[in-house]
């Protein structure tokens, strides 16, 4: 399989590293990854005694930190080049709610080169984290992703994006959709990836799935990840599997993504994902290597190298 959601570092920006990645996806069957950092940090506080690990450890915030895509080109740099062809790194250490977040992106295809793949995991309404980061707001429909929306359109980047549904405390309808829906409309050709369907902790909406369906149907450039808390208290709760999810996996299954969501430390990432086999086995043949393989290497296996060779879309004249 390839797992298309690994953040490489945790909230400290502490990496085991990329050879550590690949020793790891070797005893786990992973034949790839889909790899980023994430891009905040844990600040510690004077006033708290002992170090914080996560992010919900305690209340200090947390702040952007635009160094975790310099660890993930490092990283990928010290491969050598079979391990390299197995890695497919994307960018996300910018504020998405600052209009020069698009001269970051420039900046690291600029420094580094045939190295990134896309753009992500951007993380936008996340329960109890955005909380915690001052200053605006970020969600989905900020003004200042807009030129990193089209950039990614221009070059046919995919683009992960973190955007709860809904918040922790409104939970009978999806209070956020619209902003998604409206991202989806203005930019119909981006090939957007919604990482674990919007659902976080406490998040929930009603008639999910039939919601999910109907965003699929809509927006043809529309991806999901079943990554996460989607599949074990949705998809597969009590290891049981929806069957409403598994027809709507049949139906989508060439928009459909599949992945650990680990957070700098890979020794769980095959128990993660081999969690997923319960569900796979009700699938049809196509629809597994869909979601397993073949997806993720449409969306990925051929953008490394187009920013830098100016390789836009090219789209035809309808006038």
């Amino acid at each position: 399989m390839i797992d298309t959601h690994v953040h490489a570092v945790n909230f400290l920006q502490e990496t085991p590293g990329f050879a550590n990645l690949i020793a790891h996806m070797d005893g786990a069957n992973i034949q790839k990854a889909v790899v980023f950092g994430l891009p905040v940090t844990k600040q510690w506080s004077e006033y708290e005694r002992e170090a914080p690990e996560y992010y919900l450890d305690d209340d200090s915030e947390c702040y952007y930190y635009s160094a975790t895509d310099t660890i993930i080109a490092e990283e990928y740099k010290k491969l050598d080049v079979e391990s390299q062809k197995r890695i497919y790194p994307l960018m996300c250490g910018f504020n998405p709610a600052d209009k020069h977040a698009i001269k970051h992106i420039r900046r690291m295809y600029d420094m580094y080169p045939n190295v990134w793949c896309g753009i992500g995991e951007i993380l936008l309404r996340h329960d109890d984290l955005t909380l915690l980061i001052n200053g605006d707001t970020p969600r989905i429909n900020n003004k200042a992703l807009y030129p990193i929306f089209k950039f990614a359109d221009d070059y046919g980047l995919p683009i992960s994006i973190h955007n709860n549904i809904s918040t922790t405390w409104i939970a009978d309808r999806p209070k956020y959709l619209h902003e998604l829906e409206e991202i989806l409309r203005e930019f119909p050709r981006v090939k957007m990836i919604f990482c674990h369907c919007g659902i976080s902790r406490r998040v929930y909406a009603p008639f999910y799935k039939k919601m999910i369906e109907r965003l699929l149907l809509q927006y043809p450039g529309l991806h999901i990840d079943y990554s996460w808390i989607i599949f074990d208290e949705i998809i597969c709760k009590n290891e049981i599997p929806d069957p409403e999810w598994i027809e709507l996996t049949e139906r989508f299954s060439t928009r459909i993504l599949i992945g650990s969501d680990v957070i700098g430390n890979f020794h769980k990432i095959g128990v993660i994902n081999h969690r997923y086999d319960i569900f796979l086995e009700t699938l049809s043949e196509e629809t597994r290597q869909n979601i397993c393989i073949n997806n993720a290497e449409r969306l990925f296996s051929e953008t490394r190298g187009k920013v830098e060779n100016d390789d836009k879309r090219v789209y035809p004249d309808i006038f």
